[in-house]
């Protein structure tokens, strides 16, 4: 069963508040790791926005954005939280 990241709170993004509403075309994010908001992530200089460190790398997501443990994300010693043994960030 997959878990929702607490520290993105399921966006799959961090300091996501930093999006200027009037830049976001979207105005609200679609899906979790919503590629209008990487597109804006690199266009826009002046921000912390980032992918979420805790669910991903800062890059890229492992699995799927905003989310814990599921399929493509196992936890353990195999897993992509092996360095914290098998255990994510906000666990």
């Amino acid at each position: 069963m997959s878990r929702v990241c607490t520290r993105c709170e399921g966006s799959g993004f961090l300091n996501i508040e930093q999006v200027i509403k009037d830049d976001w075309e979207l105005g609200t994010l679609s899906s979790p790791g919503d590629a209008s908001i990487l597109k804006w992530i690199k266009t826009h200089d002046n921000h912390d926005v980032q992918v979420c460190d805790c669910c991903g790398d800062g890059v890229g997501w492992h699995g799927v954005p905003g989310e814990h443990y599921n399929e493509d994300d196992p936890s353990g010693p195999g897993g992509p939280y092996a360095y914290n043994g098998g255990l994510c960030e906000c666990n």
